[in-house]
This record gives structure tokens, sequence and C-alpha cells, in this order.
């Protein structure tokens, strides 16, 4: 099969390789997948560029999130049939090398969830990482409804999500963004209040909408945004964090966190139990039933320009998820 892979860490264009590598076949509790589509993460980027810690296997087929065909079933796999329609998430990640820039992949069939005839494969590359990402931040202390969740960076591939599923799942939903342009993505997405955090006061806005502090944040700059954090936290309230962006070292008033009784959950999708990781799934597929939703597809590449696929995430402007098409 064709593929890209890299056998040792740095820039896109010095390591990638593209050319033909042995098609996997499925084994024990593992399907195999007719990779159509891609989807390209900045995690992806880091561990190719060695940002996220040295290389841990003698060679890489990059990327982590994809969708296709099931075309083989392995022995003890029952979740699946062959022609099933899926998306995967975590192809290279926790013990795999290979992932899904490539034509095929052979992965636990945990790891792989229906994908609704109505959602097209690149859409349904776009869902992996930031969908479970956002539904494990937002649900993991339970369900949402009724409540007042802020979710930070709300044009972004996990923030998008976030809004979404929030609302779906009955809650009010705040959002920050930094331009017009992105918070008409948001305003599309569902968010109740949308606020511009480079032009207006972030704590005035949501205590104006939420006098009482918001009940959950979803957290893409934990360390940024903590001076802000503490001023709208409610009581009982949560604060995921999946990312943080610039201050790795935040100083955090422990008596605002006790006399809220607020919760800091850090979370890691490859990190999170199975057990949570299976509820992401089921409660991604239930939404994805629902019919409501938008999936954000930023620019889509061919196999072989993998290179610049990587290089367009790197540029920091993309708007939605770089999408790899496996079929071309």
């Amino acid at each position: 099969m064709k593929a890209v892979w890299y056998d040792r860490q740095g820039p896109a264009r010095e390591v990638f390789v593209y050319g033909e590598v042995p098609t996997p076949n499925a084994g024990q509790g593992e399907v195999r997948i007719k990779l159509e589509a891609s989807g390209v993460n900045p995690s992806d980027t880091y561990r190719r560029m060695g940002t996220a810690g040295p290389m841990e296997y003698p060679r890489v087929i990059a990327n982590s999130d994809g969708a296709g065909i099931v075309d083989q079933v392995g022995p003890g796999a029952k979740r699946f049939k062959v022609g099933d329609r899926i998306w995967l998430y975590n192809g290279q990640r926790n013990g795999r090398a290979f992932g899904t820039a490539a034509e095929y992949i052979a992965l636990d069939e945990n790891l792989v969830t229906p994908l609704p005839d109505n959602v097209s494969f690149a859409e349904g590359a776009t869902l992996g990482v930031p969908g479970m990402t956002a539904w494990v931040c937002l649900y993991h202390a339970g369900p949402v409804k009724d409540q007042t969740v802020l979710v930070t960076g709300g044009a972004g591939a996990v923030g998008h999500y976030g809004i979404q599923l929030a609302k779906w799942g009955g809650a009010r939903v705040i959002t920050t963004v930094s331009s017009p342009q992105k918070a008409e993505i948001a305003k599309a997405a569902g968010a109740d209040l949308i606020i511009n955090y480079k032009t207006e006061n972030v704590a005035e806005r949501v205590l104006a909408f939420a006098p009482e502090g918001v009940d959950r944040i979803v957290e893409v700059d934990f360390g940024g945004n903590i001076e802000t954090t503490e001023k709208i936290l409610g009581r009982f309230s949560t604060v995921a964090i999946y990312a943080t962006k610039g201050n790795l070292k935040p100083q955090v008033t422990i008596r605002t966190l006790t006399q809220k009784n607020v919760t800091v959950y850090g979370m890691q999708l490859p990190l999170t139990p199975m057990p949570l990781q299976r509820k992401a799934q089921a409660g991604m597929a239930e939404w994805l039933a629902s019919g409501r939703h938008i999936h954000m597809v930023a620019q889509q590449f061919p196999l072989k320009e993998t290179v610049d696929a990587h290089l367009a995430v790197e540029a920091g402007t993309k708007l939605g998820t770089v999408i790899v098409d496996c079929a071309r």
C-alpha cells in the first residue's frame, strides 16, 4: 500500500517519505480499514517534529484520525462487518506506530465508530481527537443540561465541536473568539454568547450573562486565561484542560478553588480510561444521529502531498481540520 512515514523527527519536507509499505492484516480484535480520509491534528505535527518527545518507534506512519470502510475483520472482532463506514481516532498513538496517512490501517475495533451515511469521509476524519476531546471535557462530570458552559476558542477544532455538543446536551453556551470571522463560525455552531477576547472584557461579559458564574469550562489555554477563569468560576464548577498555549506554570489561587469546590480536570485523550472513551464514542454517535452537526474541513490534500497538509497545520491560520485524501 502507499503511505507517508518518517524514520526520524524533524521538518516535514526533510523527514517525510511517500512510498510503498506492506499492507497490514487485521489481528486479534482488530478491523482493517480502507482509508478514505486522514485528519491532521496539531499533535501529529508535534510528534513528527519531536516537541512532544523522542521517537517511540523506528518508523512512524503519520496522523491519528481518519475515516473509511471496513474491508477485513480480524479474529474476535465483533462490532463491525466488511463494508461498514467508520471513523477512527488514535490510530498512531499508545503502542501503534502506523497511523492514517496510508491507504489502509488495522487497529483495535474499540477505536472505531460507525459513520452515518450523511457524513462524508472528509467530515468523518475531523471527528476523532477534536470531537472526542470535546465530549470528554464536557461530559466526564455528567450531563450539562441547564448548565452554563464556557468553551474557550470556539472556532478551533475542539472548541467548535464543544459548542455543538454542549448545545445538544441542553446547556447555555458562552464562547471566546479572536475575530469577527471566528465569531460567525461560533454563532453558526450555536453559541448563546460570543465574546471577542481581543476587544472585550471576558469576565465582565460572562458575569453579566451568568451572575453566579459558569458551571463548566472547556479550556484551550489554561495558563493564559487563569486570571479570567478565577473571576468567573461558579460553585461546584469544573475546568477541563486539554491544552495551554503560553504560561506552562500559571499561579493559581487555591483559596478560590477551595471556597467554590472547583474541580480541575486535565486530560489527554490517549490516556483517558477506556470506559470513558467508549462513553464518548457512544455520545458522539448519538449526537451524529440527531441530525444537526457542522464539520469544518479547512483544506484537502492528496496522500502524496501530506507534507503540505502538515505545513498548513503548522502555519496556524487554518479554520477547521486539514484533511489528507487517502484515495488519491
